[in-house]
């Protein structure tokens, strides 16, 4: 029994002492086991709103995430760089004639105010727009001519004794004090078709110039307008003499050569601003990029010349560069692009990529301080015009009662007045074959670059910043704002 006991014994000890070792004699040790390391999730850098040429996709944020790398890849690279800066930009936007105003106040209350948000506030929503030009008297898509001074044929009032604003407070004052409401600081460029009948000499609304001796209560005229206008409470930020001054065929309009806008400026219209302490800028020329002589023979003029802030343009002739020859032989004087219309008979994937590449971009890259498209709103006929107006100008805007259809005008400067604010600077970015590009800074330092693939094909680039890139792609004819 005790031998047994003693077997049973020995037999235990024997397999515990085997417990914990090795089969090399060493104690054991715990498996090693790699930590759980989360998969990455790269980091969203860049935000980008696309438009593309067949309406799929209308000014949208888009989803995928563009983050900056390091990485190198095969693409073309389109550099930014903020320490190359260049002009500053006072806004994007539209001539709100008083066609545009006539639609829009004849909407349905709620949908008017949701309409004016969407233009001019600063909601998630809205496109921003911040600068808005219109006309002094009518235009010629208002419904009719009228100027603030109008006699029976054959009368004159030389001391603007009748003048008055009346036939435009029915419906543009009231609609400016509501814009204005939403935002204060809108920029406002007026221009008129025509002066006076009275004062031209054909004492006609089309055509015709303005008689010499009436310079002097031709610049009274345009006094008491921005007198008047300031105690609506509605400010004009700049006027230019004339619109299209070489243009004598729309209805109203008056012929101004450079020679005589120069001699209104010296002898007329700048003394009377400074005597009545008016500092509405006078932009010379407003008109077409074929004839850029017109702005540097007014700049020339050495009385004319320090009264002249600018000069603005047209795109109907010429070429978009003619910003930039004037801004050579002037670089103290800022230049403006004021207007361009979409018509009606126009494909929307074509005045896309032509009026960004030229208006938005050209203009930005030739030193302009705005872009401009022309009318903001009309009927579904494109009306109101005068007789002789425009009848195929389409606006940004179709509005038929309260319904709104957007157009191809809207999302080009959506594209711009939505992310780039009043005081942005541009800066540079380079161009690379069919992909146009121009960037800004804006004042909180958030840098915007707006590309146009203005080839055939989807183009694949990368964004280059301070030594890092982010790769994204562009389907041809297709508009894209980028900020980071």
């Amino acid at each position: 029994m005790n031998s047994k006991k003693n077997y049973l014994l020995l037999l235990a000890v024997m397999l515990l002492s085997q417990v914990g070792c090795s089969k090399s004699g060493g104690t054991t040790t715990p498996p090693v086991v790699p930590p759980v390391v989360p998969p990455v999730t790269p980091t969203n850098d860049m935000d980008c709103w696309l438009t593309k040429s067949d309406q799929t996709i209308l000014l949208q944020k888009q989803t995928a995430v563009l983050s900056f790398v390091t990485t190198t890849n095969s693409n073309v690279n389109i550099e930014v760089d903020s320490a190359q800066r260049y002009q500053a930009v006072e806004g994007f936007g539209y001539t709100l004639t008083g066609g545009s105003a006539y639609v829009i106040n004849r909407m349905e209350a709620a949908a008017k105010a949701s309409l004016l948000q969407e233009l001019f506030g600063t909601s998630s929503g809205s496109i921003g727009v911040n600068y808005l030009r219109i006309s002094i008297g009518a235009s010629d898509l208002n419904a009719t001519t009228f100027t603030y001074d109008d006699v029976p044929s054959g009368q004159t009032d030389v001391n603007l004794a009748i003048f008055s604003l009346n036939p435009d407070k029915t419906d543009l004052i009231p609609l400016l004090k509501e814009i204005l409401a939403i935002n204060p600081n809108i920029k406002i460029l007026a221009t008129p078709w025509s002066a006076p009948v009275w004062m031209k000499d054909n004492n006609s609304f089309k055509g015709g110039s303005l008689v010499p001796a009436n310079y002097n209560v031709y610049a009274q005229y345009f006094v008491k307008y921005i007198q008047q206008m300031k105690s609506e409470g509605i400010t004009i930020d700049a006027i230019t003499p004339q619109n299209e001054p070489l243009n004598p065929n729309n209805n109203p309009s008056l012929v101004m050569t450079a020679l005589q806008q120069a001699d209104f400026i010296k002898s007329s219209l700048g003394p009377a601003f400074q005597t009545a302490g008016i500092t509405t800028k006078i932009i010379t020329y407003d008109h077409n990029c074929d004839v850029p002589n017109y702005p540097l023979t007014v700049l020339q003029d050495a009385q004319a010349n320090p009264f002249v802030s600018g000069s603005a343009f047209h795109l109907y002739a010429g070429d978009i560069s003619a910003l930039s020859t004037v801004h050579n032989a002037y670089p103290d004087k800022s230049l403006y692009f004021t207007e361009q219309y979409t018509a009606s008979t126009g494909d929307f994937g074509g005045d896309l990529k032509w009026h960004v590449k030229n208006v938005l971009i050209g203009s930005m890259r030739n030193w302009s301080r705005t872009a401009l498209e022309w009318n903001l709103a009309n009927d579904g006929n494109y009306g109101p015009h005068t007789d002789g107006g425009c009848t195929t100008c389409k606006g940004a805007l179709t509005i038929t009662g309260s319904s709104v259809s957007r157009n191809v005008a809207y999302y080009i400067i959506a594209h711009a007045s939505k992310f780039v604010p009043f005081g942005s600077i541009r800066i540079a970015s380079t161009v690379s074959g069919n992909l146009q590009t121009v960037a800004f800074q804006a004042p909180d330092n958030k840098k915007i670059l707006i590309a146009e693939n203005d080839g055939v094909g989807t183009i694949s680039f990368n964004i280059k910043y301070n030594g890092k890139w982010v790769a994204t792609q562009l389907a041809a004819g297709a508009v894209a704002t980028y900020i980071w």
